[in-house]
């Protein structure tokens, strides 16, 4: 398909034709496939073949709004175009793809007319963008950013600092920079800048190396040091101390991405998992040179629930992941407080959820080659993607400052949130950067809960299982409110109160307890025969459940059974383990 029928395709024709394009992991002669893949990560280095096939693809192209040129019209699209992506490798999907979107993001929302245009002109024709995050994007604490912006002698501004973590800059043609301006504290204390590295002063700045990592190993990690670099005419992004609160709306559709794309990850496991455990024979092993190979006798029960729970935990992900999406245009309002939550939830589920399908592969996760041996590279990669602690420490950072006034005016007083929040792939309005916010003081997915709970029906026995933790969440909910007005308020300046981290959690899980609802309630009125049973809701709030302490009964046998007949149904007929039941080769 070419450049400009990818265009004015649809999503759904764009992300078939990208599968097409990446083919079967599994054949050994192909550039994006197990053997290539699995090489570049042995020498950490990206994987040249399969970049050069999304090359081939236009994957830029995704990343660039549609009236700049792009293809790129919402996030949720983006994360159906790069799960392809994904599935096969995280630091090929990150390093080729979402760090330039990253990057771009703060562009095409605080970049001049002119500024946008240069930056989609480049990417359209294949050039990476780096960004240079300040630090409260990793730790949560924004007043430690590494670069200055300093009076130059003579007049202008120069760059003076370092950075020790920035993708792709050895490679980019656009770097976005967040720097210091001023010693003051608050959000007028940062600036962003649009430079090309490429073009600064060699004896004024300097490239750096990286210690090895263990995940992410193809991932082009480098640091950059400036001294009294000059800064040229016009590289300012938006207005002098506006860089904060750039980066501050600009997370939401970052976090909102990379949380959202784990799921792919999750996706990979799976599937491997399932491979494996039926090409065994009777015995515990495949036949010989199969891809079974050996290993000891499981228990087929214990293997059906671990990878009947591990089904069940992407589609929670998943649940939370798509509204976070569509918040991002529906309700930009709150999108700061879903995109947090997803951000420090979903990479910490993803990881349990496949260190918990390991135990069906046995002493065959040592592997370095095959689905198997990209089974492990995805354990190593997913929490580096997800930031690790820090990550989840700064978007804990980002709700624990929102739950006080939640708890005083939204928390069962407000509206609740549009039913097209929770349709996968349903139309939205357009995307419009300008309508986000740090933070918007309502929370209509909880107040969603309410309504959802109160109208689950009882009929039958799937349905009583689905009511009763949904009623446990409604009850999680109101603790949750009184806990919150309980604590004395975080402090300016001052160190926050475990505690609070502790609610903000909870709150996630809330959250993705009201998304399943959401997507249940909504896929049966429109009569989905899987999405809209209530077997799979009903085992995910029994995990939600769990995960938060509470005692939701036992799970009737019939709804694990029905979640475990999907998992191998869509083995058999090669469909992906999310919301979109997508084909996938392989």
């Amino acid at each position: 398909m070419s450049g400009t029928r990818l265009r004015a395709a649809p999503v759904r024709e764009r992300v078939a034709a990208l599968e097409r394009l990446l083919g079967d992991p599994g054949r050994p002669d192909n550039p994006t496939g197990h053997r290539a893949l699995l090489r570049a990560d042995r020498a950490a280095t990206p994987c040249a073949e399969a970049e050069a096939v999304l090359d081939g693809f236009g994957m830029n192209e995704e990343f660039v709004p549609r009236e700049l040129g792009g293809r790129f019209d919402s996030v949720e699209s983006l994360v159906r175009i790069a799960r392809p992506v994904f599935r096969r490798d995280v630091a090929l999907g990150t390093g080729h793809g979402t760090t330039t979107f990253t990057a771009a993001s703060d562009v095409w929302m605080a970049g001049s007319a002119d500024q946008r245009a240069h930056l989609a002109a480049l990417l359209l024709t294949g050039s990476k963008a780096a960004v240079a995050e300040h630090e409260g994007a990793r730790t949560g604490d924004s007043a430690r950013s590494g670069i200055r912006i300093v009076p130059r002698a003579g007049g202008g501004l120069a760059l003076t600092g370092a950075k020790p973590v920035v993708t792709n800059v050895r490679r980019a043609d656009a770097l976005v920079l967040f720097c210091r301006t001023g010693d003051e504290r608050g959000s007028g204390s940062h600036s962003a800048l649009l430079l090309d590295p490429r073009r600064l002063p060699a004896d004024r700045h300097r490239i750096t190396g990286r210690p090895p990592s263990v995940g992410l190993r193809g991932y082009v990690r480098s640091g950059v040091e400036f001294d009294r670099c000059p800064v040229p005419e016009g590289a300012l992004l938006g207005a002098p101390g506006s860089g904060l609160r750039t980066a501050l709306r600009s997370f939401q559709i970052s976090r909102t991405l990379t949380a959202s794309l784990a799921v792919a990850a999750g996706d990979t496991a799976l599937r491997t998992a399932v491979r494996v455990d039926r090409a065994k024979g009777p015995g515990g092993a495949g036949a010989a040179g199969g891809p079974g190979g050996p290993g000891a006798a499981a228990d087929p029960r214990q293997v059906a629930a671990t990878v009947t729970g591990a089904f069940t935990d992407l589609l929670l992900c998943d649940s939370l992941a798509l509204v976070a999406a569509r918040a991002l245009h529906l309700l930009p309002g709150e999108t700061s407080l879903y995109a947090a939550a997803a951000a420090a939830l979903l990479p910490k589920v993803l990881s349990e959820t496949m260190h918990d399908l390991s135990t069906v592969l046995g002493s065959q996760l040592y592997a370095r080659e095959g689905a198997v041996g990209i089974f492990a590279k995805h354990l190593r990669d997913v929490p580096a993607a997800g930031l690790g602690h820090a990550g989840a420490a700064a978007c804990r950072a980002t709700v624990v400052p929102q739950l006080g006034s939640l708890a005083r005016s939204a928390w069962f007083t407000g509206e609740e949130a549009p039913a097209a929040l929770f349709r996968p792939a349903g139309p939205l309005p357009a995307f419009r950067y300008g309508a986000l916010v740090p933070a918007g003081g309502r929370d209509s997915l909880s107040a969603s809960l309410l309504a959802f709970a109160a109208a689950v029906p009882g009929t039958t026995r799937e349905e009583r299982a689905l009511r009763a933790p949904a009623e446990l969440l409604v009850r999680e909910l109101r603790d949750l409110r009184g806990r919150v007005l309980a604590l004395p308020p975080p402090e300016a300046g001052r160190p926050t109160s475990p505690a609070w981290f502790a609610l903000g959690d909870r709150h996630a899980l809330v959250l993705a307890g009201a998304a399943v609802l959401g997507v249940w309630w909504h896929a049966r009125a429109a009569g989905d025969a899987f999405l809209g049973d209530p077997s799979w809701a009903a085992a995910a709030l029994h995990r939600v459940a769990r995960r938060l302490g509470l005692r939701p009964g036992e799970l009737p046998a019939s709804c694990a059974d029905r979640v475990h007949r999907e998992v191998l149904a869509r083995f058999g007929e090669g469909r992906s383990y999310d919301l979109y039941d997508a084909p996938v080769p392989g």
